[in-house]
This record gives C-alpha cells, structure tokens and sequence, in this order.
C-alpha cells in the first residue's frame, strides 16, 4: 500500500474541480479517506495568471463549503452585460443585447476570480477539512478489481481505494486507459488571454463583443482592470503571441476601443487552442470523470469552470447519498446516477457553444442580419432575458443542493 491510511476515494488532480470534489466529500463525510494526487509540484497553481468567471451557482457551493469568504474582498462581481457585433474596423460598435446581472436582489450573475488564489484557497480549506494531497507525482495507470481500485502511481507506489475520480485535464490519460471514447473536433481559433489596465473604470460590464474571427470578451476585475478572452484566427493568433508586443498592443486597441480610455498589458500574453471534446461515457466500473476530463468547450459562453464545478455538485452529492444508504460509493449503479445526471447537461452545453460560435464568427451578411435581429428580438423580451441570466448564472435544470447552496 505505501500508506499508513488507505484512502477510500482517490482524485487524479488537483485543479479546482478535483480540489473542490476532495473539500465537499471530507465536509459532509469527515470519516472517509480522500487523497487528492497531482503531478505538478505544489506550488505550481500561483504562476495562473488568468481569471475566471464563477456563477452564481458555483459561488452558492463555494460559500457552504466555506471557500468564498477568503476569495470575495478580491472577488469582481459582473453588475451588467452587454453584446455587441461588428467588424473590426467599424466606427460604430451597435449594442444589440444588454443584461442586468443580477438573478435575485443583491446577487450577482457572476463573479470574476483569479484562478490562483481559488486554487489556493481550495486547497487551504481541503487541507484543513482532512483531505490528503500529494504533489509531484501522478496516476500513471488503474486496474478495477471486484470491490476495489487499484491504482498505481508515476512514482512507483500504489493505492487501493473503493473509486477513482479522473479530474485529469482535458487530454486525460485516465480517459483513454479506460477506453472511453469521445466526440471531438478542433475549432481554426485560438483564444488569447491577458489582463488590461484601463483609465477609466469599467463599472462591473462585461461586454461580449462580436467580430468575424470570434468573439473578444472584455470581463471586469478589481479595480481598473480586466481579463480578456479574444478569440482569434489561429495562424494570426500565433502571429500575435509571439511578436512584438507593440504590435499586439496596437492590434488589441482596435478591438477594445476607447471607452475605458488608454490601455495597458498587466499580464504575459496566453494562447489556448480551442476545440469541443465530450466523453462518451463518464464512468466506468470503480472510475468516474470529472470536469475537464469529461468535457471541454468552446469559452464563448465562459461556462467551462462552471460545467466542471457542477460534475463537482453532483458527483458529491451521488456519493454522500450512496455512503449514508450502506451502498457501495464506487459501485457502477452508484456511478450510473451521476452519469445520467450530469451527460446531457454537458452535451446539451457542448452542442449550444458549437452552433453559437459558428453563427457569430462568421462576417456572412445574411448570417449577420439574422443573428443582429434575434440579439434584438430578445432584447425585447425581459423574461426570456431573465432566462438566459439563469441558464448562465448556472441556476437551471436538475439543480444539485450544493448549487443551490444547501447542505447535502
């Protein structure tokens, strides 16, 4: 075993969605082993310079496994939204669509976090609550037997557990070793992401804006700053990562504009390739994936770390129901429940970017008008309005508590 406690659920990495798995079982099931195992050194996660939107759902979850309190002095909340559709060069940038971001009286939509300290934050209170974590070392191979898991480590050691919970990355290796197969195409984008100063102050509005290669979101932080996602074509995105930053500077202003007056780089200039890749399946006897193991989306809608924190509700939730019943937590009837809860949430998601990033990063006239007069047409539909800030606040569907900010 190479333990002196043998753990009981192992989760192969240590993101957000794995960290955050690993807190909800210890908060709600003290008495069971959990070991978090990552092959990136300890301290790996402060070098993320990127920030990310956390809905209103994911925040609800956050704040009852005590989390939010450490992240929401820091925290930006996204007051308003607004969409706009152009070409690059156009003097005029129409707004067609505009949100209120509120989904109850106080409470934001969305918030804006740095993915640092939500990395951090998650593994202090994981700590604290019990939870094991092991660094630099990875899960290098599994073999499911009757009633347990074995599971042997990069560096030699082994584990035996009751379940393996894949939260791998999108390339999970866990994955493809236990043959589950995906539906997977690669988008001819690339998303550039960085942090901006600006002069003026953005006010909590997020802006969406539209243009042919994709679209460039322009999302508030604390303070005079922002983080930008700008979709871009991937041989223009290459070009732009990698020469001057004058030049990328020069090229980034003419997407931003000037409404938050002079700009500035606070951040190293990102590229991430973009694609869509769903798991057939999201478990296997004594193996469930998680997050971006299970999933991964186009960022126009920015729900990726959100799909990821709802695998994270439901999952927790399947296995403290499973626990206090006597059953078996790494059972494939277990498992099953969180599969057919989770699957067509997350196709559903998958299927919604797709169509949305081919319809609006396209410059085809007769495809603009469309989508220009359906941007309006719902503008001037409030309760259609207050849907869609459900749907993105995350509040839709088959709700686990967690989400709901219930205890399990």
């Amino acid at each position: 075993m190479g333990d002196r406690e043998a753990p009981e659920v192992v989760v192969a990495g240590g993101g957000s969605a794995g960290l955050c798995l690993g807190l909800a079982l210890k908060r709600f099931l003290p008495d069971l082993a959990v070991e978090v195992i990552d092959a990136r050194p300890s301290g790996a996660a402060s070098s993320d310079e990127r920030s990310s939107a956390i809905a209103a759902a994911a925040r609800r979850m956050l704040e009852r496994l005590g989390v939010w309190d450490v992240l929401a002095d820091d925290a930006q909340p996204i007051l308003s939204m607004e969409v706009t559709d152009s070409r690059t060069g156009d003097a005029t940038r129409p707004v067609f669509l505009t949100f209120d971001g509120n989904v109850a009286e106080g409470e934001p939509f969305a918030h804006m976090v740095g993915n640092a300290p939500l990395l951090e934050a998650l593994r202090a209170e994981a700590e604290a609550a019990g939870v094991k974590t092991t660094w630099s070392d990875g899960v290098a191979g599994f073999s499911p037997e009757p009633g347990a898991v074995r599971i042997d480590l990069s560096s030699g050691k082994r584990r035996s557990a009751r379940l393996l919970v894949a939260a791998d990355g999108v390339r999970s290796r866990l994955r493809s070793l236990a043959g589950i197969k995906t539906v997977e195409w690669s988008y001819p984008q690339m998303a550039l992401v960085c942090t901006v100063g600006h002069e003026r102050p953005h006010h909590g509005v997020a802006v969406e804006h539209f243009l042919p290669a994709g679209p460039f979101a322009i999302l508030p932080l604390k303070g005079n700053r922002s983080s930008l996602v700008w979709t871009e074509r991937k041989e223009d995105a290459e070009r732009l990562l990698n020469g001057d930053e004058f030049v990328f500077l020069v090229e980034l202003e003419r997407r931003f504009g000037h409404r938050l007056g002079r700009i500035e780089l606070e951040s190293r200039r990102q590229g991430y390739p973009l694609g869509l890749i769903l798991a057939r399946d999201f478990v296997k006897p004594r193996l469930a994936l998680l997050g971006d193991a299970a999933h991964g989306i186009h960022p126009i809608a920015g729900q990726g770390l959100n799909l990821g924190f709802r695998d994270v509700a439901a999952l927790a939730e399947t296995l403290v129901d499973a626990a206090r019943l006597g059953l078996d937590i790494g059972g494939i009837d277990v498992l099953r429940r969180y599969e057919r809860w989770r699957r067509y949430d997350t196709w559903q998601m998958g299927v919604t970017t797709d169509i949305l990033n081919r319809l609006f990063s396209n410059d085809i006239m007769p495809v603009r008008a469309f989508r220009d007069f359906g941007l309006g047409l719902v503008d001037r539909m409030p309760q259609l309005k207050r849907m869609f800030i459900g749907e993105a606040a995350g509040l839709g569907g088959d709700l686990p508590k967690l989400l709901a900010g219930h205890a399990i």
